[in-house]
């Protein structure tokens, strides 16, 4: 069982192939893993499929260490010989982060709709602020008047619903702190040092981010790294009802594993 800081860790059913790693989900900045919700049956029917929440406080730090460490120590737990990880937005910095740390710990990399760093620094510096000062209460109409900035256009109204009840369940500190940390956090002059195989999925229609131009430049420095252009999905396009990530992850570890 897990405690409020360190959530208990929650596993599918394991694979049938035992050359295939676990995967493990790491969530964005909202930290739940509860949006994963579509894709854990669907990786399920290949992979150990392992969803991380982040721990809703890390201290006072501000850097990605105590998250690497919690990641690795996972890894730990459900791997002898690594894991490949899949993180989205957030999820995909710290997972970055950790094949930069812990390589020996990290077998591959499916990175969503993420970033090597944010630019846009001045909005990092008042975002933690502002929702400090925000009533918790109101995020949900927060997210409902920004729903087209994080949605595909397609998403239906039952995910949609289905996006919000689980984000009541975002923990506020966990959140901000996560901003806090992302101030600071740049790993552009280090994306050819990430060595695990690295597939890049971004979504044209991602308004969040510049996850296109985002995956051209990681593509374009990671030493084995492979970008795929999701046509018509948005930012939050893993709980889209026409996206399968087994049908680009599949493919794609048969490749990396014949390659390492």
């Amino acid at each position: 069982m897990g405690d409020a800081a360190h959530p208990a860790h929650l596993r599918d059913v394991p694979s049938a192939d035992p050359l295939d790693p676990p995967i493990i989900l790491v969530p964005g900045i909202d930290g739940t893993a509860l949006l994963f919700y579509r894709q854990v049956p669907a990786l399920a029917r290949r992979f150990d499929v392992v969803a991380f929440p982040l721990p809703s406080t890390v201290g006072r730090s501000t850097t990605m260490t105590p998250l690497v460490d919690d990641l690795v120590g996972l890894i730990e737990e459900v791997s002898d010989d690594g894991a490949i990880l899949c993180g989205e937005s957030f999820g995909g910095a710290l997972s970055m982060t950790t094949a930069l740390e812990r390589p020996d710990a990290v077998r591959g990399l499916v990175i969503v709709n993420s970033f090597p760093r944010i630019d846009q620094r001045l909005r990092l510096w008042a975002a933690p602020k502002l929702l400090r000062l925000l009533p918790w209460g109101a995020m949900p109409l927060v997210r409902r008047y920004t729903s087209a900035h994080l949605h595909s256009p397609h998403t239906l109204p039952e995910d949609l619903h289905e996006f919000h009840e689980r984000a009541k369940q975002i923990d506020r500190e966990g959140y901000i702190r996560r901003l806090e940390i992302l101030r600071s956090w740049d790993i552009t002059d280090r994306l050819a040092q990430i060595r695990p195989p690295t597939l890049l999925l971004a979504g044209d229609r991602d308004r969040l981010v510049p996850s296109v131009d985002n995956g051209r430049l990681m593509a374009g420095a990671i030493p084995d790294a492979e970008l795929r252009v999701l046509e018509g999905y948005g930012h939050v396009c893993l709980i889209d009802h026409d996206l399968d990530l087994l049908d680009h992850v599949g493919p794609w570890w048969d490749g990396a594993r014949h390659r390492t």
